[in-house]
């Protein structure tokens, strides 16, 4: 069943992306001499130490757009370090250290907190080998453990993860980084057509609970406008940001696309929003506020909040 499940998601990225409108899906580059077949075939390639089964095999083919999406919000001028939060299981990371110019520095989270550890990418077709040492670090809960301040950090695929203080964590990070240094986050888009038709035939949009324990699920998604104002909130500028397909979206099996308008209001207008994830690049360029955005937290003192 799994092998079948990737079978056709694999051929399903070979393709278009599927979109019920067509500003849904962003303009996207890959790198000199690369084509999506060639890059794909790439990362396909590579073999993770002690992974087992299709799960990741499956992840690639799901969101292999979604890497070189991020790819492309790095800065034209690369130099100095950059930091990815989150790399297993390294899909990103191999393009980084493919493509990239930057001294590259990586965490992970999985149950451990404290000191550094070591995994290994290998492809052997490619006769590449990566090993990526890791510092054991939760930014849901404390200061990221490096001396180094940052020019670039990558904060993919973990805002929607966290259980505590989303302000916080970017707080940590921005602590970590040089002043008008980039971050680069992208995260799935609450927003999405995809959610739109599950909420009229009244299924539920919420992730199921996690094997992998409390961070392993979607605890709270956001969409545009919130990161917007999340970001400016921490002293953030935002450079560019767009959401995008990065797969099929089953949005007309869900509901009919065409039929929307039936039961809600025309949302073509808003094809630029309907995306199923959020890329992000701004600039660290402002001291944050101190208070809370109430829009975001609620039961806290009162003096603690602001709009």
């Amino acid at each position: 069943m799994l092998k079948k499940l990737y079978n056709k998601l694999r051929s399903l990225q070979t393709g278009k992306v599927h979109s019920a409108f067509p500003k849904m899906v962003h303009p996207i580059q890959y790198p000199s001499g690369e084509t999506e077949e060639s890059l794909l075939n790439y990362l396909q390639g590579f073999r993770l130490d002690g992974a087992t089964g299709n799960e990741l095999d499956n992840y690639l083919a799901q969101d292999f757009k979604r890497f070189v999406y991020t790819l492309n919000l790095l800065p034209k001028q690369q130099q100095g370090s950059l930091l990815e939060i989150g790399a297993n299981p390294y899909f990103t990371s191999i393009l980084l250290e493919t493509y990239s110019q930057y001294s590259l520095f990586f965490t992970n989270y999985f149950g451990i907190e404290g000191g550094v550890s070591k995994q290994v990418q290998e492809n052997k077709a490619a006769n590449k080998v990566f090993e990526f040492e890791y510092a054991n670090h939760n930014i849901d809960e404390s200061a990221l453990p490096f001396d180094e301040k940052f020019d670039v950090v990558l904060f993919c695929e973990v805002l929607e993860h966290l259980i505590n203080d989303p302000m916080q964590a970017l707080l940590r990070i921005k602590a970590s980084m040089v002043d008008n240094g980039v971050l680069i986050l992208t995260t799935p888009n609450v927003n999405r057509l995809e959610n739109i038709a599950k909420m009229i035939v009244g299924s539920n949009i919420y992730d199921p609970y996690s094997g992998y324990g409390i961070y392993g699920r979607h605890n709270r998604e956001y969409n545009k406008h919130e990161l917007s104002l999340l970001l400016s909130h921490c002293g953030f500028e935002i450079e560019e940001m767009f959401t995008s397909d990065v797969h099929f979206n089953h949005s007309d099996s869900i509901f009919p696309v065409n039929k929307l308008a039936q039961h809600i209001a025309d949302i073509s207008y808003r094809d630029l929003d309907l995306g199923q994830y959020i890329f992000v690049r701004a600039r660290n360029v402002a001291p944050a506020k101190e208070c809370k955005p109430s829009w975001l937290f609620r039961s806290y003192p009162e003096a603690e909040l602001c709009d």
